[in-house]
């Protein structure tokens, strides 16, 4: 490597490391804008699911109906802010007189904010990780409806966080048997049973449920049983 290379790479890394400095008051900010938001909301439950999903598809309109059955039992809404599920997840809330909250942030397939989402619970994110930290502190459940790599992530980050004590028990629920069970089988008997790399209790943190009511029963009934809180 010739010196104009080297003191090329080296000044390259000295303004890489200032700007990264820089940074965490950017990131601080975000994290305070969305603690002081989220706060004063109240209970709420996430609803997971695919950007791609359009209106007229069958999980689309059951998200519309589990997020307006849950709005109907007092609960707010907290979806991605995008389109797909998440729009069907607002659109529901609103429709049950429940808070539409959303989290956006511009990817691929999630350019701008859904109309459901109410005007002063709408809050965009330019950091993944800020955004994940919301969901996970101020969400009392996690409804997971088919979607991809993205809904998978978040499904796992919460059930990690539940299983390793880093946050409270809460209600995860997977909507659609038919499109989760292959994965269900899997973690049985080849991540369970056949590696014992989880434990059998892990299992009992997963719910199945195909129907609105189905759902709502799921969380009214863990809410017997447990306090309404931020989970961390």
């Amino acid at each position: 490597m010739n010196d104009h290379i080297r003191q090329s790479k080296q000044r390259n890394w000295t303004e890489s490391k200032a700007h990264s400095s820089w940074q965490i008051f950017k990131i601080m900010a975000e994290f305070v804008d969305g603690f002081e938001a989220l706060a004063k909301i109240g209970p709420c439950i996430s609803i997971f699911g695919s950007a791609r999903i359009q209106p007229g598809n069958k999980y689309y309109e059951l998200a519309v109906d589990i997020a307006k059955r849950l709005g109907e039992e007092g609960f707010g809404v907290v979806s991605g802010g995008g389109p797909g599920i998440m729009e069907a997840s607002n659109k529901g809330a609103q429709l049950g007189g429940g808070k539409s909250v959303g989290l956006n942030i511009e990817l691929p397939f999630e350019q701008h904010s859904n109309e459901f989402i109410d005007r002063e619970h709408n809050l965009n994110f330019d950091y993944f990780f800020v955004r994940k930290v919301m969901f996970t502190k101020y969400s009392q459940g996690f409804i997971m409806m088919p979607g991809g790599f993205g809904t998978l992530d978040e499904f796992f980050e919460v059930a990690t966080l539940i299983q390793t004590r880093k946050m409270l028990e809460v209600p995860l629920i997977l909507v659609g048997s038919d499109y989760w069970q292959g994965l269900l089988d899997w973690i049985k008997k080849i991540m369970l049973d056949k590696e014992k790399n989880i434990s059998p209790a892990d299992l009992d943190l997963l719910k199945v449920a195909d129907t609105p009511d189905e759902v709502a029963d799921h969380i009214k009934q863990f809410y017997t049983k447990h306090a309404l809180q931020p989970n961390f």
